[in-house]
């Protein structure tokens, strides 16, 4: 995931350590939302994915994402950073993963697909 951390450090312009916990974030919440076959499908597909510690014990749903939010909030980030972090997020696992399954887990996962 180092290649996705430095897309987000660059691109979105936050820190290592901000990137760093904003994909943990977003993919323990993926994995408590979304489909969990595909979701493991895909993680298995981002380079260096499996190897992120996540949030344990986390929600899905409206739940799950304000937890996230509020989570990535404490650390500083901002909306305009959280939605870049997503869309980087999005890309990087259509380049990897492929449109077809990226698509499947976002349509999974209400109010992700603004991102897609």
């Amino acid at each position: 995931m180092d290649e996705l951390v430095d897309r987000l450090v660059t691109t979105v312009g936050i820190s290592r350590e901000q990137a760093e916990l904003a994909l943990s974030n977003m993919l323990g919440f993926l994995k408590q939302a979304g489909p969990p076959d595909k979701v493991a499908e895909l993680v298995e597909r981002l380079p260096g994915a499996e190897s992120v510690q996540t949030p344990r014990g986390g929600m899905g749903g409206m739940i799950g994402a304000m937890a996230a939010y509020n989570s990535l909030t404490s650390a500083g980030l901002d909306m305009g950073q959280i939605q870049g972090v997503a869309r980087e997020l999005i890309a990087y696992a259509k380049l990897h993963a492929g449109d077809e399954l990226v698509n499947d887990v976002v349509a999974s996962v209400p109010g992700l697909n603004q991102f897609a």
